[in-house]
């Protein structure tokens, strides 16, 4: 993909992801999974198709520039540096580094739309040019300081295999520079954000776990964000990103779900993401109950609250076969009250995920894999993609979001999700079994591969890596054209077809048959 289209894709992706502020991440360190990786989960919410791409190492000129343009339009040069490092769209590079976002827009005053660089651009360059969390860090921070902040409030997840970091940054709205706090997962632990800046106090006094600009405090004050006079310590989340009960719904509920199903012992609810009174916020960092496996991660990201009192599988919103995709806008008003459908993790609306599995006890090529999935992450199919490939499976890196292909995985996947919310309670179980059969296949492989690809040289391993990752998207990308074909052959007109092909009568429940008989009985009654 040329540095054009590049460029194209990810204003896509900005005004997409802008209208509904929707990614969720997630963080796991290596002290809180099994297999001693540190994982990183991005989420990426909006409707546009992304096509991935792998971009190689390059050496560059000594006075080489990049062009990069401002949202009004203002092209401004910014240094290339002599070594660009592989990597993977814009996710993970070839020395296990990886990077995830969620948007948590602040205060708009701070937005500099005539700065040059976006936040997808920074996570591009990053990769680029570090090959460690720190370092990445440091680029992103140096690059806004020498050249500008061109983005809305964000929240970065950056990981390697030995740490995991959230940066959070806004713009200085015109001043110059940006406006940011990192701090460290400590290790043992996880983290989540999703849409609002987390980060609340945070050490002034301990740069090995936390860092910060210069400004962090002061600008606050010069703004009047912050009171240093008052009672209350400084909050980088209170400052930059004030709190609403909208936006404390729409985002917390998030990070409560992921919370509650990794630690449920820690009894939290989900009260505080609600707007009740008197609960407080959730912790930037939580130890889970037990040590998390790949399988576990891959579950974190598939919910819609079940089996809370916020299930939203269940009620008149539903409908008669507990369909919990809500069609946006999400919130509403009636008689001046304001209402609002949850936001859950899982959602149609997902263009994208990847699942950064990150092993330093392993060579580069082996240890970093980026699980990848297009869609809704509670239909979507996760295979591995190996750091090193030298390329990617034609399904996942080709389509047209105006133009319906089922060459491309996207709308493959698409199709499925979609003609779901036909009869949701009957074809999800059909969904998750093929996801079951397809990703415990993959997962059974994983040993057998990577001890093959350890006996390899370098050369042979990225080779046989890049087939074996080819092969899986390939396959993956067959399973759910196949699943289409059998969803609607299967639930066609309204009937269902046993597995020998016998037409049955499965109605609406129940419950939904005694809602109607309530709410409008008299309509459907026999005399």
């Amino acid at each position: 993909m040329n540095s054009k289209m590049l460029l194209f894709v990810f204003v896509t992706l900005f005004l997409s992801v802008q209208k509904t502020h929707s990614c969720t991440n997630i963080l796991v360190t290596k002290g809180a999974s099994v297999d001693s990786a540190t994982y990183l989960v991005y989420l990426n919410d909006g409707e546009w198709l992304y096509k991935l791409n792998q971009t190689p190492a390059k050496n560059h000129s000594k006075g080489d520039s990049l062009v990069y343009t401002s949202m009004t339009g203002i092209k401004s040069m910014v240094h290339q540096v002599p070594h660009t490092h592989a990597i993977i769209g814009f996710q993970m590079n070839e020395y296990q580094l990886a990077i995830g976002e969620t948007t948590f827009l602040g205060r708009e005053e701070l937005w500099d739309k005539n700065k040059p660089l976006k936040y997808w651009e920074l996570m591009e360059l990053a990769l680029l040019r570090a090959k460690t969390a720190r370092e990445a860090i440091g680029v992103i921070t140096s690059l806004v300081e020498q050249y500008g902040y061109g983005s809305e409030g964000e929240s970065f997840s950056i990981a390697d295999p030995n740490e995991a970091w959230i940066l959070e940054m806004t713009g200085a709205g015109g001043a110059g520079g940006a406006i940011w706090v990192a701090m460290k997962v400590p290790n043992g632990m996880i983290a989540a954000h999703a849409n609002r800046s987390r980060i609340g106090e945070f050490p002034l006094d301990d740069p090995e776990n936390c860092i910060y600009s210069d400004n962090v405090i002061s600008f606050a004050v010069e703004k009047g964000y912050y009171n240093p006079d008052g009672d209350e310590p400084f909050r980088f989340n209170n400052a930059y990103d004030p709190p609403t009960p909208k936006h404390i719904r729409y985002s917390e509920s998030r990070v409560w779900s992921v919370y509650n199903r990794a630690a449920p012992s820690a009894g939290l609810t989900h009260k505080y993401s609600r707007g009740e009174g008197g609960e407080k916020e959730y912790p930037l960092f939580i130890s889970p109950d037990k040590k998390l496996t790949l399988a576990d991660v891959f579950s974190l990201v598939r919910d819609h609250y079940e089996d809370t009192e916020i299930d939203m599988t269940t009620g008149l919103a539903a409908g008669p076969f507990g369909n919990p995709n809500r069609i946006r806008p999400l919130s509403w008003e009636a008689d001046s009250i304001v209402y609002s459908f949850e936001r859950p993790i899982s959602t149609y609306n997902t263009a994208f995920s990847f699942i950064a599995q990150l092993r330093g006890y392993l060579p580069d090529e082996i240890g970093g894999i980026a699980w990848f999935g297009v869609d809704d992450t509670y239909t979507s199919c996760y295979f591995p993609i190996y750091c090193c490939v030298t390329e990617i499976s034609k399904p996942f890196s080709t389509g047209d979001i105006n133009s319906y292909s089922r060459e491309s995985a996207w709308w493959s996947f698409n199709f499925v999700s979609n003609f779901a919310n036909i009869r949701y309670s009957y074809m999800i179980e059909d969904i998750r079994a093929v996801q079951m059969e397809v990703e415990n296949i993959i997962i059974s492989q994983q040993d057998s591969i990577e001890t093959e690809a350890l006996s390899m040289g370098e050369h042979e391993r990225i080779e046989f890596l890049t087939a074996h990752s080819f092969k899986m998207g390939e396959m993956v990308h067959n399973r759910w054209v196949e699943l289409g074909d059998k969803l609607i052959t299967k639930y066609n007109d309204g009937y269902i077809k046993s597995d020998n092909n016998q037409i049955e009568e499965r109605g609406y429940s129940s419950e939904w048959l005694n809602i109607i008989s309530k709410k409008d009985g008299e309509r459907y009654r026999i005399p």
